[in-house]
């Protein structure tokens, strides 16, 4: 779990799952981007991490497999109820979500933290409404959760 004290509102989270879109956020054009697998090696010692994806380039279980993470296929023409599906069966309070798509959008908003990634292949203007913290990649959004008082001076009253 990563416990996340935020002063001046009187907020505490408490993560204990990831979830992350995989297709602009995880990887640009079904390829792993650099940094995020030994990211994520620091992160499963204190999340459950899920890849949520419609798999438009056929890599997801692929991917998922070589990260050591679960990986879920969401309809491609209802994703983004898919996705807040699934962020609700895992109590969405104690949720992380990264994503960049208009897919990701529900998502975004219902979990505990949402981080928005404009990566190579940018980002939906409604993920990045929805969202909490936007930032220029994943491995920066990851970066948060390894150093969680970047999440404090973002997020801070």
């Amino acid at each position: 779990m990563i416990e996340v004290s935020l002063p001046g509102r009187q907020t505490t989270l408490q993560l204990k799952n990831l979830l992350l879109d995989l297709n602009g956020t995880l990887t640009v054009d079904g390829k792993l981007i650099s940094g995020v697998k030994e990211r994520v090696e620091l992160l499963k010692e204190k999340l459950q991490i899920y890849i949520l994806t419609a798999d438009t380039y056929g890599a997801g279980r692929e991917i998922a497999k070589e990260l050591g993470v679960n990986c879920f296929m969401v309809d491609p023409e209802d994703g983004g109820q898919h996705k807040l599906g699934l962020l609700n069966s895992m109590s969405a309070h104690n949720c992380v979500a990264i994503g960049n798509g208009y897919n990701d959008r529900l998502m975004l908003a219902q979990a505990a933290l949402s981080i928005v990634v404009i990566e190579a292949e940018g980002c939906s203007i409604q993920a990045l409404q929805a969202a909490d913290i936007a930032v220029n990649s994943i491995n920066d959004a990851l970066n948060l959760l390894i150093n969680p008082l970047r999440i404090v001076a973002t997020l801070r009253a």
